[in-house]
């Protein structure tokens, strides 16, 4: 800005005013994401949640001039980004306060990237701001953001591993499988994905171009996706860094422009975990976690993580926790002792905050806070996580952790929405549970509002400590219900699950419920891969002379799809208010699928005791498939007929591993009288 007495010197004089100085363009703006708040008006509050929805934003910036310029300063709209979130219009942001902190612009040929998440109407998609960033040097510089309402998008992420699990190795990803969908009306090609890596853990947001390994592998092949459709990139890498990350796809348009999609998020290797939840809590006086008999009814029930962190006794017992790994998910603190390469493998994530959307839980916390909170693991190889609990303001909490989930329990336990509100059985209303498929409903929100990020969900089993509520006589799930709630989260491409609660008092209260956990591990264990590389492709609602009949959903990955058809058929029992599900009754489905997965080889049914076959036939979108079934049917349209022997082999596998123990409570009164005698 020029000087003002220059400008009355001259003006005095009679000399020409100086021409103000050029702007100089210190950065450029290489892409920006805009992922937008969703909100179901199936779900009921006791308080009609604000109406107002609006987005997360990724910023990508590289460098247009050298050498790197010190930022003083940034606004948008004229603000400074923590004015945006003390206003309220932003509910967080990961822009440096920079009164206290350094940030330059990149260095040339790499990316600064920031967010923020917007809390009104004013920052949701369509609308338009202005960054201004100022360095001091040069006259600041403008950069207009546009964020527009995403056509074709990366809608999910994920980074896997070829080592062999639960080893030092283990940790490192080696490949990572993108899902692009094209909501356009036109096809798209797919040309090149990039991923670009923070080289430095501390300045995590400072990105440069990956040098490794970079194969990539395009389903279609040809990479074309088709109007209203979806397809996959899978890219083989060497070992990634445990750091954050851009990943940059490239398409080309019909009139043969290019364009770039972009994503930001850490990189952590996924693999399934099926989470026992407080496992060491709820027997006075004793220490279950090194009780071998509960160690191994936990393993036969394929739980491999809890919410532990080091456990004396058990996580020191180099011996005992080699037969009995599990994985931490705790506060993982101080980061010296748990970010090292022999402890990551044994880490599934970081989470001690409770349910910070709740004031009366421990550690409560403004979207604002939780990011301060997790702040210090950025710079660690610790991914984050959060419980969310409350669907009507979950998306101000959006993209504050690297795996976010929710718990939200259907029968008999705290909620957060209003059960009696809902009236979905012929406006019969109930108090002591709510219509099961909601829980797909808030799967299916978290995870449009975090992708491409992989979510995870607390689902609902035994729990000694629920009373029967509105004349319930059971305090805890049935089978039945347990297995309803889990496969519509399953469904909806969780890429974790977490019981609540298999402590040894919850277990021992409700044996009945065992079998199914098993069962349910076991599929899980079996269906995990596929789940791990795929994306939500399908969800629809299926109606029967105006009741609802199915809930259809297809999980679809590279070269296979998940097809779920979750029964909705399910009633109250007024007797004793739990949810009765009916016999098998034949059913005909129909599912589409993306088109490079609608020739398959084969179509099988599978659960926890083998494979069949299924009567099906190809559709011009996808497969129907004719068959009798109710609570809950999976089923698998296979490219390679060969992966039919694979999944059975893997099944019994997975058997052997139950039966070699040589202990089997659940089958074996003398086996469950070792647990019952543990117990005061």
């Amino acid at each position: 800005m020029m000087n003002a007495s220059l400008v009355l010197l001259t003006t005095l004089l009679g000399f020409p005013e100086p021409a103000p100085a050029p702007q100089v363009e210190q950065v450029e703006l290489a892409g920006i994401q805009v992922v937008p708040h969703v909100a179901s008006p199936e779900l009921r509050f006791r308080r009609d949640p604000s109406p107002e929805m609006s987005a997360r934003v990724q910023v990508f910036l590289r460098s247009a001039t050298q050498p790197p310029v010190p930022i003083k300063q940034v606004t948008v709209a004229g603000k400074t980004p923590n004015e945006l979130v003390q206003q309220g219009d932003w509910a967080w942001h990961d822009f440096p306060d920079f009164d206290t902190t350094e940030q330059s612009t990149p260095p040339a040929g790499q990316l600064l990237v920031w967010t923020w998440n917007g809390a009104t109407d004013d920052w949701g998609q369509g609308t338009s701001h202005e960054l201004n960033i100022a360095t001091g040097a040069h006259a600041a510089q403008k950069l207009q953001l546009e964020l527009k309402p995403p056509r074709v998008w990366i809608s999910s992420l994920t980074f896997l591993g070829s080592h062999v699990a639960d080893t030092p190795r283990a940790v490192a990803p080696d490949r990572y499988v993108a899902h692009i969908a094209n909501d356009t009306d036109e096809p798209i090609t797919l040309v090149a994905a990039k991923l670009w890596c923070a080289s430095d853990r501390q300045r995590w947001n400072v990105l440069s171009p990956y040098e490794g390994r970079h194969e990539s592998q395009f389903f279609p092949a040809d990479g074309i996706t088709a109007a209203h459709d979806r397809s996959a990139i899978e890219v083989r890498t060497g070992n990634l860094p445990l750091t954050y990350a851009a990943l940059e796809v490239t398409y080309r348009d019909r009139n043969g422009r290019m364009h770039s999609l972009w994503t930001y998020q850490r990189i952590k290797r996924e693999s399934f975990d099926i989470s026992g939840g407080w496992t060491q809590l709820d027997v006075p006086n004793r220490n279950p976690m090194t009780f071998e008999p509960y160690l191994k009814l936990l393993r036969q029930l394929h739980v491999n993580t809890a919410q532990i962190d080091e456990f004396p006794g058990y996580t020191d017992q180099p011996e005992l926790y080699a037969k009995y790994p599990i994985k931490y998910f705790n506060r993982c603190q101080p980061l010296e002792k748990y970010d090292t390469d022999s402890v990551l493998p044994r880490i599934h994530a970081v989470e001690f905050l409770g349910e910070p959307q709740f004031r009366g839980s421990r550690g409560y916390k403004t979207p604002a806070g939780v990011y301060e909170a997790l702040l210090p693991y950025r710079s660690s190889r610790l991914a984050t996580s959060v419980t969310l609990s409350d669907a009507s303001t979950w998306r101000l909490y959006a993209g504050l952790s690297d795996y976010p989930h929710y718990d939200a329990y259907r029968v008999t336990a705290p909620m957060a929405d209003a059960w009696s509100r809902y009236d979905r059985w012929d406006g019969q209303s109930i108090r002591w549970g709510a219509p099961l498929e909601t829980i797909g409903t808030m799967c299916r929100s978290l995870r449009e509002m975090s992708r491409p990020m992989p979510i995870a969900y607390w689902s609902q089993g035994p729990h000694h400590d629920w009373r029967g509520m509105a004349g319930r006589k059971r305090g805890s799930p049935t089978p039945a219900e347990i297995r309803s709630q889990a496969y519509h989260g399953l469904a909806s491409r969780v890429t974790s699950l977490y019981w609540f609660n298999l402590s040894l008092r919850s277990l021992m209260k409700y044996p009945d419920t065992w079998e199914e956990l098993q069962r349910i591990g076991r599929e899980i264990r079996v269906l995990d891969d596929l789940l791990l590389e795929g994306d939500a492709y399908h969800h629809r609602i299926v109606k029967t002379e105006n009741r609802l009949d199915w809930d259809l959903s297809v999980v679809a990955s590279p070269r296979a799809a998940i097809c779920f058809a979750n029964d909705l058929s399910y009633t109250p029992n007024q007797e004793q208010s739990v949810f009765d599900f009916s016999p098998p009754r034949a059913a005909d489905f129909a599912f589409p699928l993306p088109a490079y997965l609608r020739k398959p080889a084969a179509v099988v049914r599978i659960d926890a005791d083998g494979i069949r076959d299924v009567k099906w036939e190809a559709t011009p979108d996808g497969i129907s498939i004719r068959d009798e079934a109710s609570l809950v049917a999976v089923y698998i349209a296979l490219q390679d007929s060969a992966d039919r022997q694979r999944l059975q082999e893997k099944r019994l596998r997975l058997v052997e591993f139950e039966n070699s123990f040589g202990y089997d409570p659940i089958r074996r009164s003398e086996d469950l009288q070792i647990l019952r005698d543990y117990l005061p």
